[in-house]
């Protein structure tokens, strides 16, 4: 994953990901023009069209993972994020499951960046 300036990632296969403040992972868009997302080429500044949708499982916590390993059956959770990214701030959707559904963040600089 190299640098693309403070916001984002640059991956291989016209991918660029983005450190999601509400599910607190990296989501990715494909921005190679062949299929996904339009974006806009600002690094510092996204705008991704159109929604970025992702739907999965909470990650488990460091607790969850130890009563996994030593055997104790744990529940994971739904997840569902879906937001706008545009002009470096993420829109969220209502339908999301995390804490700042129907909110609109700035996106976070994602960690080691220069």
């Amino acid at each position: 994953m190299a640098r693309l300036g403070k916001k984002l990632r640059s991956l291989e296969g016209g991918h660029v990901a983005f450190m999601c403040p509400g599910c607190r992972t990296m989501h990715l868009v494909t921005v190679d023009g062949s299929r996904g997302w339009t974006w806009n080429g600002n690094a510092d500044a996204p705008t991704f069209s159109p929604s970025v949708l992702v739907n999965g499982t909470v990650p488990i916590t460091d607790d969850e993972h130890a009563r996994i390993m030593a055997g104790e059956a744990v529940e994971t959770k739904p997840l569902r994020c879906h937001s706008f990214v545009e002009s470096g701030r993420i829109r969220f959707l209502h339908d999301c499951t995390h804490d700042l559904a129907g909110k609109t963040v700035d996106l976070p600089d994602i960690e080691g960046a220069p």
